[in-house]
């Protein structure tokens, strides 16, 4: 199956932006290379700007320059955007500019840099923010989409991105929405909703509990905030069980803003899969996922778990 970081996705669709979006402008701090902004410097460098290592400072300047008429996306590593949070809560979500967070490296799968550089918080943070659209895109194709979809919306803008290649689970013919959810795979068993790298993962499981008898449905929830509450009530319904899966922290991310429908509408049993309230540790991001439970085996002993308590009611 190809594969593709959604770091590449991002660097492939500023470059193809570039000319039809004549005010939009790119901020990085020092990490060009990595975040892959500088896909878009190469084909229009008067309109990429390099702020060094001063986070704080990339959030301002990007607030500056969408507060004189620009489509502004800055980048940087996910755990770098954390620290300058009170930048983007004051001066990009509070008055609502049309800024975009492209942040890459987030995630357990940053892999050898260890617990200081693995965000799996950051969804947290910023769906807790108002005004802030957050999106978790689950491969490369649905990257370039949604950062053109970004580019189009106005206002403030945390798209989350990882490092490594993971398989394309779309092709050219998708469209994205933001706040739409994506159903992958039918079922009437349970359901499975996942973003970023888990997609591809409850994808799997789905096919091996095929083979177990089991029905799974697969949704993709790219878009935490706004979140499709319509498509999550529906598989409620129809399926009676629900399993979140993220590369995050079940607190706060996709686990939360589910359950937080679930609860205020439905009865219906969820599980949570996600990293357990814990910090990460240096590693292979393969030997990361399975120690800590973000793995086709653990996707369905939740399955298995949700389905017996779905079966007590």
């Amino acid at each position: 199956m190809e594969k593709m970081a959604t770091r590449d996705g991002y660097g492939k669709a500023l470059a193809q932006m570039g000319a039809e979006f004549p005010d939009l402008v790119v901020l990085d701090a020092d990490l060009a290379k990595s975040t892959k902004s500088f896909e878009f410097c190469k084909h229009y460098p008067e309109r990429f700007f390099n702020l060094g290592i001063a986070e704080q400072n990339l959030m301002g300047v990007a607030a500056g320059l969408a507060a004189s008429g620009k489509i502004v996306f800055a980048s940087t590593f996910a755990i770098f955007a954390e620290r300058a949070f009170e930048q983007i809560r004051n001066a990009i979500a509070y008055p609502k500019l049309n800024v975009k967070l492209v942040v890459t490296h987030a995630g357990l799968t940053v892999g050898g840099d260890g617990a200081s550089h693995q965000a799996v918080v950051d969804l947290s943070i910023m769906r807790s923010l108002p005004n802030m659209t957050v999106i978790a895109p689950a491969d490369g194709v649905e990257t370039m989409k949604a950062v053109y979809a970004a580019a189009q919306m106005e206002g403030p803008v945390y798209l989350r991105l990882g490092r490594s290649a993971v398989p394309l689970i779309y092709d050219e013919r998708y469209e994205f929405k933001i706040g739409q959810a994506s159903q992958l795979r039918e079922g009437h068993d349970v359901t499975v909703i996942a973003c970023g790298i888990m997609v591809t993962e409850s994808l799997r499981a789905a096919e091996e509990l095929a083979g177990e008898g089991l029905s799974v449905r697969v949704l993709n929830l790219a878009t935490l905030k706004p979140l499709d509450e319509a498509a999550v009530l529906r598989c409620a319904q129809e399926t009676g069980a629900i399993v979140t899966a993220e590369e995050h922290s079940i607190i706060g991310g996709l686990g939360s803003a589910v359950a937080e429908v679930l609860v205020e509408n439905t009865l219906v049993p969820l599980q949570r899969v996600g990293v357990q309230d814990t910090f990460g540790e240096s590693g292979q991001p393969d030997e990361l996922l399975e120690k800590y439970g973000l793995t086709v085996k653990e996707i369905k002993e939740a399955v298995y778990q949700v389905m017996e308590r779905k079966n007590k009611k």
